[in-house]
């Protein structure tokens, strides 16, 4: 078989395996980020409920989602060491 035919067989994808894997554990940051968000609602709508103020809400979710969209950026970007 010669060299040209080889590469038309050969499947090439855009990213490699370990990129895959790294966009995997990306999704899953940004899914504990957006799950760290959740709660605080009040069991009455006549009642207000400050926990929706919280410091998990409102700065260490926030913070988790951004790392784990800047992780998927990097994951795309990553070189594959072969």
């Amino acid at each position: 078989m010669d060299k040209k035919s080889e590469k038309l067989n050969k499947h090439d994808f855009a990213i490699a395996k370990e990129n895959y894997i790294f966009l995997l554990i990306g999704f899953v940051i940004v899914i504990i980020g957006f799950m760290l968000m959740i709660g605080g609602k009040s069991d009455s709508p006549d009642v207000f409920n400050p926990e929706i103020f919280s410091f998990r809400r409102i700065t260490i979710a926030p913070i988790v989602v951004l790392f784990g969209f800047l992780f998927e950026i990097w994951a795309i970007m990553k070189r594959p060491k072969n």
